[in-house]
């Protein structure tokens, strides 16, 4: 092992799981030397248990692991987790109560009251809530989550127009791409030539954590945000990137140029830190009539850049737009790694 400090992968063998390695492979910081996943994956060879889908290889050294009981005996103190929220409802405590640091993809956690949902642009001044888990009195260890893969997205282009106008009310209607639902994810005579105008707990999920992201944190508590907000989600054929059509009603009356410019010119403590996951422009305003789409944009800025488009006027509130993001890397297994970092430069993580 080099100087870099070690971290573990709860979940390894999924496509978040995937992702993290992936992400992991040449990071200046971390290095994977633990993988954890279901029983039947328990003390195989990761090359062995792992379907892997992604379109770059399995780094030969990870290949090569041997895939360790979930359990915190013998795990590194430094954990990503990309569990089902029903597992990981049970088994991240168990890790933060024996001293580990849990960097968490999973929906489990994010609404409780004393775990940071984070994204690093937006909300890093929510990480001190750390301080008043019980698991951290206890033992050191503690929880940070990332939101949900639409809710980041919609919150990166949001951000901006909240801290300059403010937010009033937002209706947002989401096409997401299939990987989003893990692997083997949706059917394919289920999916292909349609759109599944459901998923489940989705859109709860968009409109609580939004709130809580773009919330103020108060002692040990969030007060959430106060606008309205309004979420619909619907599965589509694309294969990774989601897609949201957002309205919004401000408090102050920008011109369009104005609106352009806070997404374009914002920046916050990722890239002033320039933490190695941080990509240089968070959020990207594309000038082309038929753009963002996943197809050509899904990629931008290593799949952590939120692109936005499209915007003109709305007839029922003041603004409307189109917003693409990365699902599995900017909504995921990258946004949980840049949390990580943040962590690290703030000092949480030794």
């Amino acid at each position: 092992m080099s100087n870099k400090l070690s971290v573990g992968i709860l979940g390894a063998t999924g496509i978040v799981g995937q992702r993290f390695i992936q992400l992991l492979e040449h990071h200046p910081w971390f290095e994977v030397s633990w993988l954890a996943a279901s029983d039947r994956s328990e003390g195989k060879p990761y090359a062995q248990a792992a379907r892997w889908r992604l379109k770059t290889a399995i780094p030969e050294r990870v290949a090569q692991m041997t895939v360790s009981p979930a359990t915190p005996e013998g795990a590194p103190k430094i954990i990503f987790a990309a569990l089902d929220a029903a597992i990981a409802k049970e088994m991240e405590p168990q890790f933060a109560a024996a001293g580990c640091a849990v960097v968490s993809n999973s929906s489990a956690l994010r609404m409780q009251s004393d775990v940071p949902l984070v994204i690093p642009e937006v909300n890093a001044d929510h990480i001190p809530l750390i301080e008043s888990q019980q698991w951290r009195r206890a033992s050191g260890g503690f929880a940070v989550t990332n939101p949900n893969c639409s809710a980041i997205g919609l919150v990166l282009a949001l951000a901006p127009l909240h801290q300059r106008f403010g937010l009033e009310t937002v209706m947002a209607v989401t096409m997401q791409a299939v990987s989003g639902a893990g692997y083997p994810g949706v059917a394919s005579l289920d999916i292909l030539g349609n759109v599944i105008p459901y998923i489940a707990k989705e859109e709860e999920k968009m409109e609580e954590e939004t709130q809580k992201l773009l919330g103020k944190l108060n002692g040990a508590g969030i007060i959430p945000a106060p606008f309205a907000m309004s979420a619909q989600c619907n599965r589509v054929a694309v294969e990774d990137g989601h897609t949201e059509s957002v309205s919004v009603r401000l408090k102050k009356k920008p011109q369009p140029e104005e609106i352009i410019a806070a997404w374009n010119d914002f920046r916050s403590e990722p890239q002033q830190l320039r933490l190695p996951s941080a990509p240089e422009q968070p959020v990207m305003y594309l000038h082309g009539v038929d753009r963002p789409q996943p197809r050509l944009d899904v990629d931008s800025g290593g799949g952590m850049t939120t692109s936005v488009g499209r915007l003109r006027k709305c007839n029922v509130l003041d603004w409307k737009f189109t917003i693409l993001s990365h699902n599995t890397i900017r909504g995921a297994a990258g946004a949980a790694l840049l949390n990580a970092e943040l962590l690290k430069a703030k000092g949480y993580l030794g």
